[in-house]
């Protein structure tokens, strides 16, 4: 079963987050923050990753710890349920037009974070959400779930088609990296023999 809890509690936020790599995409979101919990909807829908994510943080300051440490216990329940990424695929890609918009995404679920974020949100906020804080989200994602995460937005003018499409591109990746590899027989992809 990979499935796995965490909880997160901070001065600033409490989050948990139980996820299953291996579900139908259900997913029971509540951060406090009406876009984000759209995004994460959208993510666990189109990774299958069945998501429960709870957060109280303080959003009397600004949304951008809530966002933060949501990506980050949801990257260190991914990088729990995967375990030692045995028997994975572990590469991921993904196009995902939305409209007028087109992003890329590419992932190697090696357990070495790294982050290359070529997008550009044209409007400063979506809804009340600074679009700054996507980034940051993506960062903590990709550093705590041992993601090497490239995320690039080709092309597009809607900042809300921009953004929905990064979210579904890293979870179309992510679902075919995390992926089971029979042929591996419980290996590890990487002449390492470990990632």
């Amino acid at each position: 079963m990979r499935t796995a809890t965490v909880e997160r509690k901070t001065r600033e936020t409490e989050i948990a987050v139980s996820l299953d790599l291996d579900g139908s995409g259900d997913c029971d979101i509540d951060t406090g923050i009406g876009f984000l919990d759209h995004m994460l909807e959208s993510f666990g829908r189109h990774s299958m990753i069945d998501l429960k994510v709870r957060a109280q943080g303080d959003l009397h300051v600004d949304f951008h710890h809530t966002t933060e440490d949501t990506a980050i216990v949801i990257g260190q329940a991914v990088a729990k349920a995967l375990g030692d990424y045995a028997g994975i695929t572990r590469f991921g890609a993904a196009a995902i037009p939305m409209d007028e918009t087109l992003t890329r995404v590419a992932i190697d679920v090696s357990n070495r974070p790294y982050l290359v974020w070529k997008v550009q949100i044209p409007q400063a906020k979506l809804g009340e959400m600074d679009t700054e804080l996507f980034k940051e989200w993506f960062q903590a994602f990709a550093q705590h779930a041992g993601l090497c995460l490239h995320v690039e937005n080709l092309y597009g003018t809607n900042s809300h088609h921009i953004v929905e499409s990064c979210f579904k591109g890293t979870a179309r990746a992510l679902r075919a990296a995390i992926a089971p590899d029979e042929r591996l027989e419980g290996g590890v992809a990487s002449t390492k023999g470990s990632l």
